[in-house]
This record gives C-alpha cells, structure tokens and sequence, in this order.
C-alpha cells in the first residue's frame, strides 16, 4: 500500500478531465508534491501543482521530463488519444497514433520513471484503462487499450520485486472533452480520480469505476456471443 500523505506524484495529461481531478485528488488527501504534465505547460492550472511540459509518444520528451521528476513515488498513466480508427478503412498512421499515445505512452513512462520511484523506497504506478479494454466496439481505441491493460498485468509481475505496485483503472464514459458528443450516462472525472486514489491507498490491483466496467469484466468468462450480442443474430 502506497501512502498519498507526503507522497511525490506524476499525472501525464494532467492539465484537464481525469489528470486535472487527479492532480486536485492528490493534493487533497496530502501529497507533497504533484507534476501535472501537458503538451503546453502553460494549460496546467492548479496552484499547487508543478506543471512540466510531456509529450507520452516522445523518448526524448518522456526522458526530460523524468529528469526532473527523480523525487516521484508515484505514476498516474492517464494521457491518451481516441481517434477511433475503424481497422478496414482508415489510415493506418490513424491507428498507429493510438497505439503511440495508449500503449507506448504509459510504457515510455513506466520505464523512465520506475527506477526513480524504486530509488525513492518503492511506491505506485496507476495506469489509466478503459472498459473497451474488455470489449472491441471501437477499433483502434479498443485495442490499443487491450495492450495496456495486458502491458500493466505484465508490469504488476516485474515491479512487485521492485517495491511497485501497478493498478488498473477501468472506467466507462467520463464526463471529459473526449466525450462531449455522447449521449449516455457518464462518470465525473471528480469520482474516477477518487476511486483510483483509493486504489492507490490500499494496493488494488484493478480499480472497476463504474457498474458498466463490472458487467462487462463479469461477461469475459462467458461465451463470446453474450459480449457481442450482434453475433447470435
């Protein structure tokens, strides 16, 4: 279990939606210290927070950033792209961008920083999913955060010996830019960042937001066909 009093956090994408409600989370519930990062660090508002310029997809930008976050504990993976690239059609590059930022993003960081966050006694690594994670509706997006849910229960093996844990968040619509032209019921960011802190707190392994994550997680040991109903028509 990782304490969030007097704890160093980093929260890639933590300029707006979930990062922003997990930057005001952490300083909530006492962090020392919390690296809010963004393209433009100018974007990062919260008074606290140490705003420092990232870009996930970028080595270079990914080892500068590190650079001057070697004080961290604990690793928030929320920045992300959904370009919901449709596999038969679109661009290719449109696909491998979601790849980049879902997938390589979190492990780009996860290699930088954990032996910092070794260095510093242990502590955490939260790694933002999805409930498309478990379920293909949207292509490109879907997959690529197949690969980081199955990249973090990798990660969970290495880092334990380490002094790390590793957290999966899961999480249907969040009430975010991302989904703005959504019509369905959404989470707000507020109460995702909360329940992933108290995921962070007690050492979970999956932190499940929402009642539609816990359906669809609950239908992967069954047939195929009960996840996608449009099969068995």
């Amino acid at each position: 279990m990782t304490q969030i009093k007097d704890a160093v956090a980093l929260v890639t994408g933590g300029s707006r939606g979930i990062g922003k409600a997990f930057v005001e989370e952490l300083y909530a519930r006492g962090a020392a210290k919390v690296y809010a990062t963004a393209r433009d660090p100018r974007a990062v508002t919260h008074p606290d927070a140490v705003p420092l310029a990232l870009e996930v997809t970028d080595p270079a930008s990914v080892t500068a950033a590190a650079a001057q976050a070697k004080d961290v504990t604990i690793l928030i993976n929320n920045a992300g792209t959904a370009s919901h690239a449709h596999f038969l059609d679109s661009p290719i590059e449109d696909i491998r961008r979601d790849f980049e930022a879902n997938f390589y993003g979190p492990l780009h960081m996860t290699r930088a920083l954990a032996p910092a966050i070794e260095a510093n006694g242990g502590g955490h690594i939260l790694t933002v999913h999805s409930v498309l994670s478990w379920i293909g509706l949207a292509d490109s997006y879907s997959a690529s955060k197949a690969a980081v849910w199955s990249q973090s229960n990798s990660m969970r093996l290495h880092l334990q010996p380490r002094g790390i844990t590793v957290t999966g968040l899961h999480v249907g619509y969040v009430d975010t830019d991302m989904t703005a032209g959504v019509d369905a019921p959404k989470v707000r960011p507020q109460d995702v960042a909360a329940l992933g802190v108290d995921g962070i707190e007690t050492g979970a392994y999956e932190v499940l937001v929402d009642d539609l994550s816990r359906q669809v997680k609950a239908g992967l040991s069954r047939d195929v066909s009960v996840l996608y109903p449009q099969l068995a028509g």
